[in-house]
């Protein structure tokens, strides 16, 4: 059972959003990796603080943690601790390179993470493409100081450690002479700047926790799983870097009218054998509204009829696949008195010309083609 949300960052139950931020940030700054030594105890810990962080942080989140607790939140469609990701992608969120690049030593401001959120389309959807609005949790530029880092109204000043450079010279010794590389500054994270004053909301980060809504255009004839990319549109990079992108997963959601192959929609129909002998008209959902069809006279049990251009396009094409109808034929049960007497009659007048296949070459020729 997971540990009281409050105490695991340890707050009171009354705290402050400002509160329950700088808790976090503390928690975090204690347990990266590069302070632990990479201890999975410690990086077990951050994660449940980013649990913690996650649902106070968010005020709706908030209010049913406390009126219903964590059940609650899962009940309700939310899976505490799925939101950033592993340990790497939270603590590069929230706080880049801070460390040094404890995570890859990669130069310079650390680019955003990635996001990935999944959308549900139904068939009509497919057919046309359609337009989808997003809301999902991301870091995000902070709105107080416009992602400078620095409380407004105060200055920015150049970073005395690196000099403004945004690197540092590091000096190794090997078997072979000194070998000097550049590394990002620990303190300005690469800018070369560091302000006076840092912001009380993001303490300095230029970055903070939010919610994002964007819209996006789903092509027509996307399949089931396929993936869309928007750039830019991921977790913020720090100052002076870019921001991840924005992965969907578009889900297709099943149509009991019709099974899907490609760009052709598969439906069926089910007619009486009295239709079948004698021929009907039937009318067939297709994505552009109901349609009616002739059934020929002896029509046989998996025919075929073929809407051309009533199926689905291809991914980034305009032309349409078909809509194919497979005909069910359905044998009558429970007959009464006089329906027994009239089928046996009609069985009584029979002729082997009657029992002819009427389409193609009878089950027995396919049967043979298909193994042969």
């Amino acid at each position: 059972m997971a540990r009281d949300y409050y105490e695991v960052l340890g707050v009171s139950r009354d705290a402050s959003d400002t509160e329950i931020k700088k808790a976090f940030r503390g928690l975090a700054r204690e347990l990266h990796p590069d302070v632990t030594g990479h201890d999975p105890e410690a990086e077990a810990r951050f994660k449940e603080a980013a649990e913690a962080y996650e649902v106070l942080s968010d005020g709706e989140r908030r209010r049913t943690y406390d009126q219903y607790g964590a059940e609650g939140l899962r009940s309700g469609g939310f899976d505490p601790g799925a939101g950033f990701g592993s340990f790497d992608d939270i603590f590069q969120s929230l706080f880049g390179q801070a460390f040094g690049g404890g995570f890859g030593g990669a130069s310079g401001p650390a680019p955003g993470g990635d996001i990935l959120v999944e959308t549900e389309l139904n068939l009509d959807e497919v057919a046309t493409g359609v337009e989808r609005e997003l809301v999902y949790d991301a870091v995000v530029v902070c709105s107080h100081c416009r992602g400078n880092g620095a409380e407004p109204g105060t200055p920015i000043e150049t970073c005395d450690r690196c000099g403004g450079a945004g690197q540092l010279r590091q000096v190794t010794r090997t078997p072979f002479g000194q070998m000097v590389r550049a590394v990002t500054c620990d303190v300005c994270n690469g800018s070369g700047k560091v302000p006076e004053t840092p912001c009380e909301v993001c303490d300095g980060t230029g970055r903070d926790r939010g919610k994002v809504t964007k819209t996006i255009e789903v092509p027509a004839g996307i399949e089931d799983g396929q993936r869309l990319r928007v750039g830019g549109a991921g977790h913020a990079g720090e100052p002076g870097a870019p921001a991840g992108d924005l992965y969907v997963q578009v889900a297709v959601a099943a149509d009991g009218r019709f099974e899907r192959q490609g760009t052709d929609l598969v439906s069926a129909v089910r007619i009486p054998a009295t239709e079948a002998m004698l021929g009907t008209t039937v009318t067939v959902p297709t994505l552009d509204g109901e349609r009616e069809i002739e059934l020929d006279a002896g029509v046989q049990p998996g025919h075929e009829e073929t809407l051309r251009g009533a199926g689905l396009p291809r991914l980034g094409g305009r032309r349409r696949g078909d809509q194919r109808i497979v005909v069910e034929v359905v044998v009558p049960t429970n007959l009464s008195d006089e329906q027994r007497e009239i089928a046996e009659r009609l069985d009584g007048t029979l002729e082997p010309d009657n029992l002819a296949p009427q389409h193609g070459e009878g089950f027995f020729g396919r049967f043979r083609k298909a193994f042969s």
